[in-house]
């Protein structure tokens, strides 16, 4: 069953949640079990697997689901249950450990126990604990902690806090608040420039990037008024996003994806699930679509395996190596292709030097870049071809880390207008040879 439902494709899930009996416990006792505005639904590790088997899903990165529990031992014990989870079934489940916040100090000493002694894999943060918001000074202390262990750092919206009530009874809070409290909290922290500040920390935003799409070039657009007004200082929004991951649970598709690559790469963005928020067959049929649309859509095919596997494989080592071996998937083949970009005319000078500066950098520091060749159409100068040629996948993943790369998309994401990424497929790859042997 498991080589018939697709473990060759190694699926790892970012963004599901542990739901312990303690945790419900307390919530029930506190008369919280409705804080969110929708009752919990029940997990247990069977369920899970069973789920993860069906849908072909290899891996699942599990963290604690809202609210936060206001006692710190809660935090402990579901941790704890987190590892044993992990411990008993080795291969199938990773989390990252929740952290007892509002409280900087207790929050301090669970990073180290979770990650020294539980061997978490990384730490979920909430979007906000009792209006402690992201971004806060007083959290500067933990995350230059959390900067010193490289940590993965996944975030989940909360209730927001003031809340009025009246709202959540209007809009639910899944459907609207928590898109808006992810962007705010991504927003504060990139207003002080602490992901910038502390750039070890690779942060996964949930939910497709929520309306970061649409929030980033209006806070851009908007940065020098509020350094008019003395409210920010300079925002470096390259280093800022350059450390921004997104998950793609809830309502992901086509559109969704090329929107969140107008502020990121395709290196960015992670498949996730909100096991157990959504029912196991919508969650199956979401997946079997997503496979589907990353299969079709041409400029996001050579995507399909980063998007499901290899970029969450390749965020930290402790993201560990799948069940069977990919190897042989991977092959050593040229990759080339022709990507095919529209500027902005405003921009066009300017882009020019992003496009020759990338290319002659990556030509002359990176082995596996065997051509990267930016032309301009003579007929219409904002159209840009640039031809890629790579040595290997594995080549063409490591471009995309680079400093020159990252600078190069994240300096021109507002001057393009439109970007395909067809891959091309040599009608006689024998020729390719001679063609080199013909250069030498």
């Amino acid at each position: 069953m498991i080589a018939a439902n697709g473990f060759a494709q190694g699926v790892i899930d970012v963004h599901s949640h542990l739901i312990t009996p303690e945790f419900m416990s307390t919530l029930e006792n506190e008369g919280r079990l409705m804080d969110e505005g929708f009752p919990l639904p029940k997990y247990n590790v069977k369920n899970h697997l069973r789920w993860m088997d069906e849908a072909g899903v290899e891996t699942s990165v599990l963290t604690l689901a809202a609210p936060q529990p206001s006692s710190a031992e809660v935090v402990r014990q579901t941790n704890e249950a987190a590892a044993r989870i992990k411990k008993e079934h080795p291969g199938r489940f990773l989390f990252c450990a929740a952290l007892p916040l509002p409280d900087v100090s207790k929050a301090i000493e669970e990073v180290k126990y979770a990650l020294d002694v539980l061997k978490a894999d990384g730490i979920k943060l909430a979007t906000n604990v009792n209006g402690q918001y992201l971004g806060a000074p007083e959290l500067d202390t933990l995350f230059s902690v959390l900067n010193e262990r490289k940590a993965v750092v996944i975030l989940h919206p909360h209730r927001p806090e003031p809340v009025n009530k009246q709202v959540m009874q209007q809009t639910p809070l899944a459907m609207q608040e928590y898109l808006s409290e992810t962007t705010r909290a991504v927003s504060n922290m990139i207003s002080r420039n602490v992901l910038a500040r502390y750039n070890n920390i690779k942060v996964i935003v949930p939910h497709c990037g929520a309306y970061l799409p649409l929030a980033i070039p209006r806070m851009k657009s908007l940065t020098p008024v509020m350094q008019t007004n003395k409210m920010v200082g300079e925002i470096d929004y390259e280093a800022n996003l350059r450390t921004l991951y997104y998950d793609l649970a809830g309502t992901h598709s086509p559109e969704v994806i090329h929107m969140l690559l107008t502020i990121t790469t395709p290196d960015h963005l992670l498949y996730g699930s909100d096991y157990p928020y959504v029912a196991p067959q919508v969650l199956t049929q979401s997946l079997a679509r997503m496979k589907d649309y990353l299969s079709k859509e041409p400029d996001l095919a050579p995507f399909k395996e980063m998007i499901l596997w290899k970029n969450a494989k390749s965020l930290t080592q402790s993201l560990s190596t799948p069940l069977h071996t990919r190897e042989g998937q991977r092959g050593g083949s040229l990759i080339a292709r022709i990507a095919e970009i529209e500027v902005y005319p405003q921009y066009m000078k300017e882009y020019l030097a992003f496009a020759n500066e990338v290319g002659r950098l990556s030509i002359e520091r990176e082995p596996g870049v065997i051509c990267l060749y930016p032309m301009q159409s003579a007929e219409d100068s904002c159209q840009i071809r640039i031809l890629e040629i790579y040595a290997s996948d594995e080549s063409y993943q490591q471009h995309l880390k680079t400093d020159h790369f990252q600078k190069y998309k994240q300096g021109t994401l507002h001057m393009v207008k439109d970007l395909r990424l067809p891959t091309m497929k040599p009608l006689d790859p024998e020729t390719m040879k001679l063609i080199f042997k013909k250069q030498r």
